[in-house]
């Protein structure tokens, strides 16, 4: 569950870039990076337990990707601390975007969500 409990309030903002050094265009291999930073902007220590990523590509195509941590690591953030880890994608297509949530506990045993917004994906030049 989402909280608008200030106890419980993680940020998390994410940049992409456009891998061509590992895309195959005419294979339908585009390759991106993301990378996220996930701020505890809440009372509490929280530490991440578990990922959920919506993977959509440009023809609609959706694939669910569920696990604990990211990266390998379940970082545990102090209120006021963040933690930035990068990591990768491959669409069909030269678009798509992604979005889900990080789940959380906070140092009182709170369980909660902490949702990732919609972000685009795209080769530059791909939108106009």
């Amino acid at each position: 569950m989402t909280s608008n409990d200030p106890r419980y309030q993680i940020d998390v903002s994410v940049v992409t870039r456009h891998l061509p050094e590992q895309s195959l265009p005419e294979q339908g291999r585009y390759a991106f990076a993301y990378t996220v930073t996930i701020r505890n902007d809440g009372l509490l220590a929280a530490k991440l337990q578990t990922r959920h990523w919506v993977i959509t590509d440009g023809n609609a195509k959706v694939q669910e990707v569920r696990g604990p941590g990211v990266v390998g690591e379940q970082p545990l953030l102090q209120p006021g601390q963040s933690h930035t880890y990068t990591s990768g994608c491959v669409l069909a297509t030269p678009v798509g975007s992604m979005h889900g949530s990080f789940g959380m506990q906070a140092g009182d045993g709170h369980a909660f969500a902490a949702p990732i917004k919609p972000f685009r994906l795209a080769v530059p030049g791909a939108l106009h």
